[in-house]
């Protein structure tokens, strides 16, 4: 009778050592918040988890320049929904995150200096990501990024300067931006910029990063958010033409100095200044994971002036 105690016993504590272990405040399924200490610096994050997830994708998404983070998880439940994916959605709030440090990524200090690696915004990307993968034991989950409008430039510009780990940034709608341009001031080029910040090995891995520009073709009128500076200007009169300025300037670039390029131009018909109306487009999903037929390729030539 003792050695059949001893094997219950045994096998008991066997089961116990190789049952799956709870994950202490799991995220749950559908809508919440979490606000994550990021090295000392707390950062509320909302976050969709769609019913069926199967833990392989999650996506990213940063608001505009309201700072509505959580309207813009809500506006993206469709997307998790749609492609699986759980919506990671950070809040830069404007006191702590003005212009400089979420626009334009924080890589300078209010001085000017460039500001080590470590204190620019962009840096915070991966840090989420890697605590978003503990929370759900999933260490080998994949993420995408999307921004709109002011988040549509944090993506984008952080795409020149922050190794991301993502397997595409997505810009949506970016009401200035930033020219491969070695001249023009920092925001709309890399002119300007400490000289550690930039160079041509900046251009070169710029070009080559996993990017969609992702254009609402209606997106031309002017608001009271957008950059009618001269130095926006520039480029445009409205952000589809700014965006179609910048798309072509780099591809051109690219081929003339034979670098990888790693830019799409994927395009919403019709579509304004809205980031709800672009996350429910069917275009989205070309604009995450590739054009879905050949239909969706890009000319070889920027169409003609009309």
């Amino acid at each position: 009778m003792r050695s059949i105690a001893t094997l219950f016993l045994a096998l008991g504590t066997l089961a116990a050592q190789t049952a799956p272990t709870a994950l202490p405040n799991p995220l749950p399924v559908g809508l919440s918040q979490r606000t994550l200490d990021l090295a000392g610096l707390p950062l509320e994050v909302f976050f969709y988890m769609p019913k069926d997830w199967n833990g392989e994708r999650m996506l990213f998404v940063f608001h505009g320049v309201l700072r509505n983070a959580d309207e813009y998880c809500k506006d993206a439940v469709g997307m998790g929904d749609r492609f699986g994916m759980l919506v990671v959605a950070p809040k830069f709030d404007a006191e702590r995150f003005p212009s400089r440090c979420y626009q334009r990524g924080g890589i300078l200090r209010e001085d000017g200096t460039a500001a080590p690696p470590a204190e620019w915004t962009y840096a915070r990307v991966p840090q989420i990501a890697a605590m978003v993968r503990a929370l759900t034991d999933k260490p080998k989950l994949k993420h995408w990024l999307i921004g709109h409008s002011a988040g549509g430039q944090f993506a984008l510009r952080m795409s020149a300067f922050q190794d991301t780990g993502a397997e595409r940034i997505v810009a949506a709608n970016p009401g200035s931006v930033l020219m491969p341009d070695l001249e023009a001031p920092f925001g709309y080029g890399f002119g300007t910029l400490p000289t550690e910040l930039v160079g041509e090995a900046r251009l070169k891995q710029y070009l080559a990063a996993p990017l969609t520009l992702y254009l609402g073709t209606a997106d031309d009128k002017p608001d009271e958010y957008f950059d009618n500076s001269k130095d926006a200007l520039v480029t445009g009169n409205g952000r589809h033409q700014r965006n179609l300025a910048l798309y072509w300037t780099a591809r051109t670039l690219a081929k003339e100095r034979n670098w990888p390029f790693g830019w799409r131009l994927i395009e919403a018909e019709g579509v304004g200044h809205d980031h709800s109306a672009m996350f429910a487009h069917a275009q989205c999903e070309s604009a995450l994971f590739g054009p879905q037929s050949s239909k969706e390729a890009v000319p070889d030539q920027p169409p003609a002036r009309r």
